[in-house]
């Protein structure tokens, strides 16, 4: 329940007071973890750990337009109060009974890749659109972070591998099906890739 109120309050922010409108960045924390030129190098194993989509929608309440303030209902009838800056240029095509369709996204996913095939560190990149002036607000957001490991270790017998980290920290972990560990081998890098993404759609009122 908690979630479904933060996520409510996460999506009119967004939706209605994008930091950035139209815009799109990428950035790198590590010049080292950038992957080689020419064609991605094929990974020796990969999966996907953890991967959740989480839909919730919420009613137009109330809105301010002076104010630039619009008051959301959410399914649990809570009320959650936002303000939209002076950079979102559609808050006129919102009115009261609209309804603001928020979806979350999560993933956690790994890739283990040989030496040579990519490099310690940490590379961070995201990704935000908005709707254009004059149509109905709405946005699509998403970050993702991978960190690219060593693997220190291996423990067959216990099915467990000890990956180090790019700031040389190590963590030993259980692994999910032991039976990929005979296709790595200490000294195998492993990118450990989570990402988020948030879209925001305010759709027009039902006809009564």
């Amino acid at each position: 329940m908690m979630k479904n109120r933060t996520w409510i309050a996460a999506g009119a922010l967004c939706a209605l007071s994008v930091a950035a409108c139209a815009a799109k960045d990428t950035s790198s924390r590590s010049a080292a973890s950038a992957p080689a030129a020419g064609a991605p190098a094929a990974p020796v194993v990969s999966g996907t750990v953890v991967e959740n989509t989480v839909t919730v929608t919420a009613t137009v309440e109330a809105i301010d337009q002076k104010k630039r303030l619009v008051t959301l209902r959410g399914p649990e009838g809570n009320l959650v109060t936002a303000h939209a800056d002076e950079r979102v240029k559609n808050l006129a095509q919102v009115k009261k009974g609209d309804q603001v369709v928020v979806t979350y996204y999560e993933s956690l996913a790994y890739e283990v890749k040989k030496p040579g095939q990519a490099a310690p560190g940490v590379v961070v990149a995201s990704d935000v659109v908005t709707a254009k002036p004059g149509e109905r607000p709405a946005g699509v957001g998403a970050q993702s972070t991978t960190v690219t490991t060593t693997i220190d270790a291996i423990d067959k017998k216990k099915g467990t591998v000890t990956l180090k980290g790019p700031e040389g920290n190590s963590e030993t972990i259980k692994v999910k099906d032991p039976t990929k560990l005979d296709k790595v081998q200490v000294g195998d890098l492993v990118e450990i890739t989570y990402t988020e993404a948030l879209a925001i759609a305010v759709e027009p009122a039902a006809k009564k």
